[in-house]
């Protein structure tokens, strides 16, 4: 399965450390928002206006507490569907 493939309410992972870009009202640009394999829900799929075919993903991701932190903008490659295996 393909993040493309999923929707609303499905459980995603981040692919990488995502930290706010200066994008996030009140937000802290370089914050970390998810660690590399957060678990988060998918909460709304949008897209681009500028480029209609690019998506981008609102998803909430857990904190250590396993609660639902704010919504998140992900594009594609910041996000997969099986969480990667530490050794």
């Amino acid at each position: 399965m393909r993040v493309e493939d999923l929707d609303i309410g499905d459980i995603v992972y981040a692919a990488a450390t995502i930290t706010d870009d200066g994008s996030i009202p009140g937000g802290n640009e370089g914050e970390v928002l998810a660690d590399a394999g957060t678990r988060g829900v998918i909460t709304m799929i949008g897209h681009v206006e500028e480029q209609p075919e690019r998506s981008v993903y609102l998803v909430r991701f857990e904190d250590k507490e396993m609660n639902l932190g704010n919504p998140v903008g992900c594009w594609i490659d910041d996000l997969m569907v099986e969480p990667r295996l530490v050794n």
